[in-house]
């Protein structure tokens, strides 16, 4: 680890908050895989900036071939995935980006570092902790099976995948998310219109200018 690094202060995250007209938090979607939660929140994301809000998707295509492209599958690997993609929202939350990341994050420890992370990103004495939003889409795993849009549950079951979330590898569900999505049960629409009433009644998508006017969106 580099130890001579300093830290260098800049602007308060209130002061970028104003200048950019919004709040800057992170959506942690998580779920197994076919769950949908990278269907809602891409709708999310698009609904999102329909508003006039900045909002950026995090997602195994610009992550794993990127970023992360030289971690594989273990747990070890998926651990440091997770806390890669917890920083990277972290930093996008901080410059009054929506980030929004979805991946399945089995782990509840790692989901706990990376809402950790966020909670302890206080660096100007007017910082508020970044806001940290779990969603857990969930779905029965027989459900997500018969959906296997890629025939990844087939090939798990067949052996030809191993460590794979829900079949070799285990999946531990929110205790406490936020929000709690049944995607066998609710439109995009539906998932969709939930989060957003929910970001709003937490006065997340709203900003009180410094002459006392509110910015709504």
């Amino acid at each position: 680890m580099a130890t001579n690094i300093t830290w260098h202060p800049s602007l308060s995250r209130s002061e970028r908050n104003t200048f950019r007209k919004q709040r800057g938090f992170t959506i942690w979607f998580t779920g197994l895989s076919a769950s949908g939660k990278s269907t809602i929140a891409t709708a999310l994301e698009q609904h999102l900036l329909h508003l006039g809000l900045a909002a950026y998707r995090l997602d195994g295509d610009n992550v794993r071939f990127g970023l992360n492209k030289d971690l594989g599958f273990t747990e070890k690997d998926r651990n440091e995935n997770i806390r890669r993609i917890a920083e990277v929202a972290k930093l996008f939350a901080d410059s009054s980006t929506i980030a929004i990341t979805s991946f399945i994050s089995p782990y509840r420890a790692d989901r706990a570092i990376a809402r950790d992370l966020h909670a302890a990103a206080v660096t100007h004495p007017d910082d508020e902790p970044l806001a940290f939003i779990e969603v857990f889409v969930d779905i029965p795993i027989e459900i997500a099976e018969q959906r296997d849009p890629k025939g990844l549950y087939k090939k798990a079951r067949e052996g030809k995948i191993p460590e794979f979330t829900g079949i070799s590898a285990p999946y531990e569900e929110p205790e406490n998310a936020e929000i709690r999505i049944r995607s066998d049960q609710k439109s995009v629409e539906e998932a969709v219109k939930e989060i957003v009433e929910y970001l709003d009644s937490k006065g997340l998508l709203k900003l009180s200018s410094a002459d006392g006017r509110g910015l709504e969106y």
